[in-house]
């Protein structure tokens, strides 16, 4: 990729790098992503992404910015699953800006305090104009429900509990009145607490609906697997919380998209001989037992070492035709025999040969299981997980666990052909999503898809408080940071403690600014409906109307479909509709992309590019490190 991009080496090889990998994230901003092939010449082989982290997962990055880049990427993808094409176009935007100062002479220290405190300028705004999600949602949908079919249940119980509250109000001051008449309690003074009132709980339609981000279909599965999680989890009928750790899910290649599904329980895909092992274990409780690495024999727990200068000796006059293999396998059977252990949870991989030997015995072996489903089992059954199966006794055996086929899929030629559902009598909270689709390069981008909409939705209820999305919060740090720009005065007391005055941070805030702006018009342009030209324009009208107090959360982010709007009932629709983005997500995310342009920076600045060693003329203005 970077082989076609033109490098001037009279300027910053490594920020120029960098914006040149930035380019590939612009088709993959805003609700409405492409999809892109990336094929490899040599092998001919080809990949249908549609995220940028899938993109340079893909690509071939030799140079030391694109493996920068792609470890932080990788990095943030990783912890949220979500945020990387905002992170990879602002360090990109961002790159140009300090390309940009460097071509105007300023120097790398003074760039990088001005950016330094610009970042801490757009952290603030997103602590100022972040939104509580308790209670978010709850009064339009409570009007919605009383304007259609009156109270319901749920809505019906909070003029009780009030009454309740008055009354046992009444009750506790005439109690008291009571009390001062015996003269054995009349020196209690006791006062009436007031208790604090009950934190509303946040519409969970109306926020997943903020955070889908064009992705409907994710975060309706989404809803239905935190759903499915409340009604096992008696302490969180409310949908409160998001356990995604004990979320999993199975791709069906092959179905239409239309059989995506969420169930209860652990789903996975078995071979044919596991399968008829199920139907002899069906509408049984079973013991299980976990495994944390891999079944085999040759398998050694991380940091493992051999011990040197040990000699293996044999009293044994002739070997077996048995190998090393063949007696741990026996050993192992006879084991889980003894244990009378009919499910084996292995997180890691399963020899074939002993899922064979174990299918012989009824015994079903489900391998590359994730670490956080192996442990809700061992919660929900006792079991205790064991690195190596010949560690395993009654005491670390688990009971209570039941199998069943789910559905068959031998007609669709698929191998393994047969899901099953691994269930627990206790309930494990454990939830399965399937997603299904005829393109089987695309199963990957709907798996990435989905996994960004439930990692929204955790980090929401676990940070309890949104930011304004569709553009809003970035237009707002512009906002901010062109006003502090216009400080021309801008004393020692007004910068952090030590710091001196700069005279270019007016000019770097405005750069900076400058990237937030070409990043909303880009998501404008996304969205297939204006021009580069226009949404700049939309952009930099919203901003004079801000200067002029008029605000900006209350008529921007309706610009993303603005076009759209045919008549007064998709305008009013529009009007209702809010989009959101998570706090920490988007944070981490300037965070990183903003350290990602630093390090470049300060990276190349100590090194002399362009300069050829062979050449016989002069080399003025070269300052040799």
């Amino acid at each position: 990729m970077l082989a076609s991009t033109v490098i001037n080496h009279r300027q910053h090889v490594g920020l120029q790098k960098l914006s040149a990998l930035a380019g590939i994230t612009h088709s993959s901003l805003g609700p409405n992503t492409k999809y892109k092939f990336i094929q490899d010449e040599t092998s001919g082989e080809s990949a249908l992404v549609c995220s940028c982290f899938r993109v340079l997962e893909n690509l071939e990055l030799t140079c030391g910015a694109g493996q920068l880049v792609y470890e932080t990427v990788q990095a943030h993808q990783k912890t949220y699953h979500t945020g990387s094409g905002c992170l990879l176009f602002l360090a990109g935007a961002w790159s140009r800006a300090a390309l940009e100062c460097l071509q105007r002479g300023v120097p790398v220290a003074r760039i990088i305090s001005a950016m330094s405190e610009g970042m801490d300028v757009c952290l603030d705004v997103c602590r100022e104009c972040s939104v509580s999600t308790e209670g978010l949602g709850v009064a339009q949908s409570e009007s919605r429900t009383a304007t259609s079919q009156g109270l319901g249940p749920h809505l019906s119980k909070t003029p009780t509990v009030e009454a309740s509250r008055a009354s046992d109000t009444t009750l506790t001051a005439s109690g008291r009145r009571k009390i001062k008449l015996s003269r054995h309690f009349y020196e209690t003074k006791s006062e009436n607490v007031p208790q604090p009132p009950l934190p509303k709980l946040p519409d969970i339609a109306h926020i997943s609906a903020g955070l889908s981000h064009g992705c409907v279909g994710a975060m309706t599965l989404v809803v239905e697997a935190s759903r499915i999680q409340s009604r096992s989890n008696p302490q969180d009928v409310s949908c409160s919380t998001f356990d995604v750790t004990k979320v999993v899910t199975c791709v069906l290649p092959g179905l239409p998209e239309e059989h995506a599904c969420v169930m209860q329980g652990c789903i996975v895909l078995v071979s044919h001989e596991q399968a008829s092992v199920v139907h002899h274990l069906k509408e049984q409780h079973l013991k299980v037992a976990l495994i944390n690495g891999d079944l085999s024999d040759t398998y050694r727990h991380l940091g493992f070492k051999r011990l040197k200068g040990v000699q293996c000796v044999s009293d044994r006059s002739h070997f077996s035709s048995s190998t090393k293999e063949e007696e741990w396998m026996e050993k192992t059977v006879a084991l889980l025999l003894n244990l009378e252990v009919n499910l084996i949870v292995v997180s890691g991989l399963a020899s074939e040969k002993v899922i064979q030997r174990c299918c012989t015995h009824h015994i079903l072996v489900v391998e590359k299981t994730k670490a956080s489903v192996v442990k809700a089992l061992a919660q929900a059954t006792g079991a205790v997980p064991v690195t190596y199966a010949t560690q395993l006794s009654t005491h670390c055996v688990g009971a209570g666990v039941k199998v069943a086929i789910w559905r068959d899929l031998s007609s669709h030629e698929r191998k393994p052909s047969t899901t099953v559902n691994i269930s627990t009598v206790e309930s494990s909270g454990l939830v399965t999503v399937i997603l299904a689709s005829c393109v089987h390069g695309k199963l990957q981008a709907l798996e990435d898809q989905f996994w960004a909409c439930a990692y929204r939705l955790h980090h929401t209820l676990k940070d309890k408080v949104l930011l304004p999305g569709a553009g809003v919060t970035e237009m707002l740090c512009v906002h901010r940071l062109h006003k502090q720009a216009a400080q021309k005065h801008h004393t020692v007391q007004q910068t952090r403690a030590g710091t001196a005055h700069n005279p270019y941070r007016g000019l770097v805030l405005h750069l900076m600014a400058d990237g937030f702006i070409d990043y909303i018009s880009t998501v404008m342009v996304n969205t297939g409906t204006v021009s580069k030209v226009r949404a700049r324009t939309a952009v930099s009208q919203q901003l004079q109307d801000c200067a002029q107090s008029q605000g900006i959360a209350a008529t921007f982010s309706q610009l993303f479909l603005a076009d759209e709007q045919e008549d007064g009932a998709a305008a009013a629709a529009a009007a209702a509709a809010q989009v959101y983005d998570n706090v920490s997500v988007k944070q981490e995310a300037w965070r990183k992309a903003l350290d990602l342009v630093l390090l470049v920076l300060q990276t190349d600045a100590e090194v002399i590019t362009g300069i050829n060693p062979k050449s016989d003329g002069p080399q003025e203005d070269v300052m040799l490190l």
